[in-house]
């Protein structure tokens, strides 16, 4: 009963709870935290809510999994082999069903680098076709910057190319559980997915939504179209729980208001920006203080007008 009391409270966490400046949680192991039991049967290793460094080993996003009934359904190959094989060590302490399936939430290396580790478990690896080109045009890139930071931490880590791809959806029927691999649509990165299970009306949600820590805009995030995704897609699945990116568990109503909203409101602010005919260098400091509560929120505020303002230049 106490591990589910736990869950709920962390179902209505806000940015509050942030820990950005908390040390590793789990000092016996490379995951920033010992995963925990959501609902029953899915259970998830929530990262740091800050860059990737040495000390949260790259584990800043978060790394889920599945008891089916059947078998093990892990959600996020991990930021590095031994990351992956530190969460392998977590499952096998749960239960003694064997991991079967390894989906990756995008192409990003969080993501994606621990697909060496699981690879060399005979586990199929599953992404979007999209996040399957990234690995495979950025993969060298990707894998040399997890090495600068975490050092003799990326250990055995290699690029791996997901094993098998899907364009819009990847339903698997395991156990106790209906899983769907979901591409809503646009979203923060190339190749987002979720995973849906519709019986439970819980998502996990990737890098869809984020709520505990600032969203990370980057050159070829095409908010206008994020923002579609969200109203189109993701909102109608009336998840009542949700698992996002990063940070704890929560509800629609918190990511809705730190992703759709935080979207809509920077892209308000350019707005008005470039009628009043500005310019990009007074674009980075439009008013985003509604948002400073958020983790990450001085790394990334200003970088995220910039690209808004970019975008919207030419709409």
């Amino acid at each position: 009963m106490m591990r589910y009391l736990l869950s709920t409270a962390l179902l209505i966490a806000t940015n509050a709870t942030a820990s950005e400046d908390i040390a590793d949680k789990y000092p016996t192991s490379l995951l920033y935290d010992k995963p925990y039991e959501v609902i029953p049967g899915v259970f998830s290793a929530i990262g740091a809510t800050a860059p990737p460094t040495y000390e949260n080993a790259g584990h800043n996003n978060n790394l889920s999994f599945i008891v089916t009934g059947e078998g093990v359904v892990v959600i996020n190959g991990g930021a590095a082999y031994g990351l992956a094989k530190a969460l392998h060590q977590e499952i096998k302490a749960v239960t003694d069903q064997p991991v079967k399936l390894v989906f990756n939430e995008n192409g990003q290396g969080h993501a994606v680098l621990g697909n060496s580790y699981w690879a060399k478990q005979a586990v199929p690896i599953v992404a979007h076709v999209d996040a399957a080109h990234e690995v495979a045009s950025f993969g060298g890139s990707i894998l040399e910057g997890m090495q600068r930071y975490n050092r003799d931490r990326a250990e055995g880590t290699k690029v791996q190319l997901p094993t098998e791809t899907f364009a819009d959806e990847y339903i698997v029927e395991m156990g106790d559980f209906r899983i769907e691999a979901r591409h809503l649509g646009p979203a923060h990165s190339p190749g987002d997915i979720v995973i849906w299970l519709p019986k439970q009306r819980l998502v996990i949600s990737g890098d869809m939504a984020f709520h505990e820590r600032m969203l990370p805009i980057f050159p070829d995030t095409m908010t206008a179209e994020w923002i579609e995704t969200w109203e189109t897609a993701f909102e109608p699945l009336e998840a009542t729980y949700v698992i996002p990116g990063h940070g704890h568990p929560t509800n629609m109503d918190q990511v809705r208001r730190y992703t759709h909203d935080y979207l809509v409101y920077l892209r308000e602010q350019i707005g008005a920006h470039l009628d009043a005919g500005g310019g990009l260098a007074e674009a980075y400091y439009v008013d985003q203080t509604p948002y400073e509560g958020l983790d990450t929120f001085e790394e990334l505020a200003t970088k995220n007008a910039g690209r808004v303002f970019e975008q919207m230049e030419f709409e």
